[in-house]
């Protein structure tokens, strides 16, 4: 007999954007939503400046935040997780490394949060950085700041912040090895 697979879907909720000059000048994180096997999963809440467009894309999606089982914080920086407060009914995991205020599951290890989709930490922008790894159609990473840009990968260099430039490419490399697509912290999904 065979295994039935997990059907898995995303779909982008807000695009983000990063406007650099000789410091971060205006940022906000993207963000996916991940359908399988009866979980709703929100990577990256971003911005109230984008809440808008999440709320519109819930709704043409036909998610309540209300169906919203978890909410992935791929690191604690503000223009991630703004709007974690839509989904009150959501379980927030964030990495033990990052400073968090807030109710959430702490993870200390790469877990599995539902079939097909993995929680891996990539470090280098933060110490608690994390990617969510997740096997659909085809691979996907959902990198938050490991990835900011579609930019980092083309050119490989680490995130403009980092902590430590060799851990961050070590990360962008880890997540090479798996992705055949990336969604960026800050930009449009690209294929690898």
């Amino acid at each position: 007999m065979h295994e039935r697979a997990h059907a898995v879907s995303l779909d982008i909720l807000a695009v983000g954007s990063l406007v650099r000059g000789s410091t971060i000048l205006d940022a906000h994180s993207t963000s996916t939503l991940i359908r399988t096997d009866g979980m709703n999963i929100v990577v990256d809440t971003s911005t109230r400046y984008l809440l808008p467009a999440m709320r519109t894309s819930l709704k043409q999606i036909g998610v309540l935040p209300k169906d919203v089982d978890a909410v992935v914080m791929t690191h604690a920086h503000h223009d991630h997780c703004e709007n974690n407060d839509l989904f009150r009914k959501a379980k927030v995991y964030v990495r033990a490394e990052e400073h968090f205020e807030g109710d959430a599951v702490s993870v200390c290890k790469d877990m599995d949060i539902a079939p097909g989709v993995r929680l891996v930490h990539t470090p280098g922008h933060t110490h608690g950085s994390m990617s969510v790894f997740v096997q659909g159609d085809r691979r996907y990473a959902i990198t938050g700041d490991a990835i900011p840009l579609e930019d980092n990968y083309r050119r490989m260099i680490p995130p403009g912040i980092n902590y430590d430039p060799e851990t961050a490419m070590k990360s962008i490399k880890c997540i090479i090895e798996y992705a055949g697509v990336i969604i960026p912290g800050h930009g449009f999904p690209f294929m690898i």
